[in-house]
């Protein structure tokens, strides 16, 4: 479990001189301390990496950053701002959103995993391929998130501010570049990952179980290659042959068991950022929307009682986009998160086995991979009920009416509950689910376009403006929240 919120600072050094050598002969040797070290370990490194990273993507609880809460989930149609429907279901969002959440990855996240790959790569002061396979697929996880947030964005020259040949002005890359470096690296991963190999710590998400890592790699490697496809198709489908086909070179998740998750404790700071903001902070501006209670009513999916309250017997949610006058209207009226939610041990979500089988589900419903896409999409839809301790009720699945694209896309959908910015990346690369029209008392900017990506922050313009442009270009459209994605179908 996790212990701390922020474990290290780091180092400031002094340098002191002495007139004449006898005095300080052996002085380097003789004041360095045992137990106060310049360098910082990786054990320290990794967990600080990974909860800010983690921690950044669920959400955050800074007011007006809240990538999760105050973007993706109500982008995504999940939840509906009760009050305050200008920060993020109107689709607008302050500087500080895509700013910080940029910052934050790059510099909390990347740099670290970073820095314990040096560490730990065979030239690395203290070699273990595990802590350097670990870091490798967290490293992915990571510029995953970035690059379908922004599109292209610095990648083979980024964080290498301290490098012996520092860059300080990186160049971007195009997200087809990024995704076959990305898939890369989860290869190599699996390959450093030694079952009985090195020990390590600080690890708060499978706590140093080789396997688990393992399966996650490939796993991921699945996923990204799915979500290409479209683009690469060959290439994608090569990937997952050769990941499918060797299952004990290339293990996979087989169970909610390997879900990869961030356990939190109940205590400050290393609880749920929901529990942050919605219990310590005292927040209430979120109900659940509309568009996601009627989806779940009209198949009578009983996940719903599982994730958000009844009122008067019933569930209800509020329409997104409300202007504050009417959404308040609302609040007496609509359902809300159950509280296991914002629970401040509540996990946070990486990826799960549920989302797994969607991904093998939509390649084999594609033709990109062999298999029974319906027996996929089961498979996946269990094991979401099973993570809400459920049983899918008789007939459930049958009445769905076979695994077409938009029914694995929209059942996906509904098990990615909380992963609010992966449900956003799926909808703009695919389409689904098929959203209703915008409630006609709604009002909303961005040209009442669902965002499509982060705009680039402003200290890009700043100080990387060269760079900056070429990624702009990259994209092929201007850098606002309507300019399509590589990977969109």
């Amino acid at each position: 479990m996790k212990k701390h919120k922020s474990i290290y600072t780091f180092l400031l050094g002094a340098t002191m001189f002495f007139a004449g050598n006898s005095c300080t002969d052996g002085f380097e040797e003789m004041n360095t301390d045992p137990n106060n070290p310049t360098e910082i370990g990786s054990q320290y490194l990794l967990p600080y990496a990974i909860e800010q990273s983690v921690d950044r993507y669920w959400g955050g609880s800074t007011r007006f950053e809240r990538l999760n809460l105050d973007g993706a989930m109500l982008w995504i149609q999940y939840l509906a701002r009760n009050i305050y429907s200008n920060e993020g279901d109107s689709y607008g969002i302050t500087p500080a959103f895509y700013n910080n959440t940029w910052e934050s990855l790059y510099n909390d996240g990347l740099t670290n995993f970073e820095r314990i790959i040096t560490l730990t790569g065979p030239e690395g002061v203290n070699p273990n391929t595990n802590y350097e396979g670990v870091a490798l697929v967290m490293k992915t996880w990571v510029y995953s998130l970035l690059t379908d947030m922004y599109g292209a964005v610095p990648y083979s020259a980024a964080v290498s501010g301290s490098a012996e040949e520092p860059i300080y002005t990186p160049e971007y890359d195009s997200m087809e570049s990024i995704y076959a470096g990305m898939l890369a690296d989860l290869k190599t991963a699996n390959e450093k990952l030694t079952i009985g190999g090195p020990d390590i710590s600080g690890d708060i998400i499978y706590y140093g179980d080789i396997m688990k890592w393992k399966k996650f790699a490939n796993s991921l490697r699945l996923k990204l290659a799915n979500r290409q496809a479209a683009k690469k198709p060959s290439e994608s489908a090569a990937i997952m042959a050769e990941i499918l086909g060797s299952p004990s070179t290339y293990p996979i998740f087989e169970s909610n068991a390997d879900n990869a998750t961030l356990e939190h404790t109940g205590t400050r700071p290393s609880n749920n950022t929901w529990n942050e903001v919605m219990v310590i902070g005292g927040r209430t501006d979120w109900s659940m929307s509309k568009t996601f209670v009627d989806m779940l009513t009209a198949t009578g999916d009983t996940r719903l009682g599982a994730i958000a309250t009844e009122v008067n017997g019933t569930y209800a949610g509020i329409p997104n986009g409300l202007p504050d006058a009417i959404a308040t209207t609302y609040l007496s009226s609509a359902s809300v998160l159950q509280s296991s939610f914002s629970d401040a041990a509540a996990p946070s979500v990486l990826m799960t086995f549920s989302e797994l089988n969607f991904i093998l589900a939509e390649a084999a419903a594609d033709g990109d991979i062999s298999g029974d896409a319906d027996a996929y999409m089961a498979a996946g839809i269990e094991a979401s009920y099973d993570a809400f301790g459920l049983d899918v009720p008789a007939g459930f699945i049958d009445g769905l009416g076979g695994a077409s694209k938009e029914t694995i896309m929209t059942q996906k959908y509904i098990a990615l509950f909380g992963q609010g910015v992966e449900a956003w990346t799926e909808y703009r690369r695919t389409g689904f689910p098929t959203f209703p029209a915008a409630d006609p008392r709604a009002i909303f900017e961005n040209d009442g376009v669902i965002p499509t990506r982060l705009p680039y922050p402003t200290t890009e313009y700043s100080l990387n403006k060269t760079s900056l442009d070429g990624g702009i270009s990259l994209n092929g459209g201007p850098d606002n929240m309507q300019t399509t994605l590589w990977w969109a179908e």
